[in-house]
């Protein structure tokens, strides 16, 4: 199990994020691109290698989202209709995932056949978005990243737009 937080950068153009592990040190970093029609996003390692590419897809009744490790299409996020607790479906190459969210969207557990795979949670007062992310196989921990900030652009992103 790897606990890591993700803190949304507040003075930025664009969307930038920074993930830490428990002890404060920088794992990942996260960079949307501007001037874009929907969301393209980056998730990078320490050494500035690329892992994952988030994208929004356009022209959709509820949002969808595609991760992508260089040209392979990785997973797609799709957003359920539901009217009190969010829930997204998540079909990858690593297995299918259900992130359902309590009542404010600001805690999800993360399922996999059932099976805990994994918890997001959102800080309440804070400058900028604020999450812990728990990963119950540390080898997801990548991925499961890109699925979080994929969330949160579609949760509490689309609401602003």
């Amino acid at each position: 199990m790897v606990k890591l937080y993700i803190r949304q950068k507040v003075f930025s153009i664009g969307d930038r994020y920074s993930i830490m592990n428990e002890e404060g040190q920088p794992v990942f970093t996260v960079e949307s691109e501007i001037f874009t029609f929907g969301a393209k996003i980056h998730l990078y390692d320490v050494t500035g290698q690329e892992l994952y590419f988030i994208q929004q897809k356009l022209f959709r009744f509820l949002p969808e989202y595609h991760i992508y490790s260089g040209d392979l299409h990785c997973a797609t996020i799709k957003k359920e209709f539901s009217f009190l607790r969010p829930r997204l479906n998540i079909t990858s190459q690593f297995g299918d995932f259900t992130f359902e969210g309590n009542l404010f969207a600001m805690d999800f557990v993360v399922l996999n056949n059932g099976n805990m795979a994994g918890e997001l949670h959102k800080k309440w007062l804070s400058w900028g978005d604020t999450y812990e992310l728990i990963v119950y196989d540390d080898n997801n921990a990548p991925f499961f990243c890109a699925l979080a900030i994929a969330i949160d652009n579609c949760l509490h992103n689309e609401n602003q737009r």
